[in-house]
């Protein structure tokens, strides 16, 4: 399983990355977008969306299941990435460039977050 050492983790499977503008990229772990398999529609939350930690704000679907998305820090959605309304198999491809959406966060408050070590365990559990 591949987890990248410069992002953090939830414990719902979403990586967060800081971005080069001061937001932060989500997206799902390549540990879940594993046990989903292909993956045919992706849901995320729109510009604007208020986002609470822990709560569910969007949905990703695979020919298997489908799973809700939650937030992995509180803050607001400033942008969707747009190519996987049409192409939502690149998360399977490359979980960790297939942002799903980004997100602007105030308080920068990481400690809701797994790191690298964290996440490797629950996933291994």
């Amino acid at each position: 399983m591949n987890t990248p050492e410069n992002l953090r983790y939830s414990a719902q499977h979403l990586w967060v990355k800081a971005g080069e503008d001061g937001e932060w990229l989500a997206g799902i772990t390549d540990y879940a977008q594993d046990l989903l398999g292909d993956i045919v529609f992706v849901d995320a939350p729109a510009a604007g969306t208020a986002l609470t930690a822990n709560q569910v704000c969007g949905l990703v679907e695979s020919v298997k299941t489908g799973s809700d998305l939650h937030a992995p820090l509180d803050g607001v959605v400033t942008a969707v990435n747009e190519r996987l309304q049409n192409n939502p198999e690149l998360i399977n491809d490359k979980p960790y460039d297939a942002w799903i959406f980004k997100f602007r966060n105030d308080n920068a408050d990481l400690s809701g977050l797994l790191d690298t070590g964290a996440y490797r365990k629950l996933t291994e559990a």
